[in-house]
């Protein structure tokens, strides 16, 4: 059976990633004239929209227009694409790590019941010694989630500060559950818009 992490608000945006997230770009040789740019901007706002609408009633209510048109303007800096595929990659990195981190508490555990099962003959005195065991390892996995949803949190946050600091609209430093759903449904759109090709002569 596969080991996952707990699940805590610390998984929301996280669970957003995309493995390759190519940006919603222009090339390189084309200068975007104003008229270029407000259509782009256009382009973005629509497809936000249409994102949007797809969401569940309760949050299409907490997430405007007005921040949707924010978050467009803020998509215009091509460079918010690059910072957001670099949070993702550093989040399945430490994602991965924790994950072995826990897996690994599992292990010890299967080797030293192995280690007493080879000692022990008596079955009595081996399930005792199995029950105690037992109880010790489900209060050392506690402890490891725990340890391990305070550091998911803690990159929640990281991430949170750093497209806050970049100026991505409705991402600000938060441990609210429900803020955080939100900043989970904007990064979804983000990934999702960063996908789309704009079309320059359209």
């Amino acid at each position: 059976m596969e080991t996952e992490l707990p699940s805590t608000s610390a998984g929301a945006i996280a669970a957003c990633s995309s493995n390759s997230i190519s940006s919603t770009h222009t090339p390189d040789y084309i200068q975007l004239t104003p008229e270029l740019l407000q259509r782009k901007l256009y382009f973005m706002v629509d497809q936000l929209k249409q994102m949007h609408a797809q969401l569940p009633e309760n949050y299409q209510i907490r997430i405007s227009y007005e921040l949707l048109t924010e978050l467009a303007n803020s998509l215009l800096n091509e460079t918010i694409f690059e910072i957001v595929k670099g949070l993702m990659e550093i989040q399945n990195v430490t994602e991965k790590h924790l994950l072995t981190l826990r897996k690994q508490v599992e292990t010890d555990f299967e080797l030293e019941m192995q280690e007493w099962r080879s000692k022990i003959t008596d079955p009595e005195e081996l399930n005792h010694i199995e029950q105690l065991m037992q109880v010790k390892h489900s209060k050392k996995m506690r402890e490891t989630d725990m340890k391990l949803i305070a550091l998911l949190d803690q990159k929640v946050k990281d991430q949170q500060s750093t497209l806050h600091k970049a100026g991505v609209a409705g991402f600000y430093v938060t441990d609210n559950p429900r803020e955080i759903k939100i900043q989970m449904f904007l990064l979804d759109f983000l990934i999702r818009l960063s996908r789309m090709k704009f079309e320059l002569n359209k």
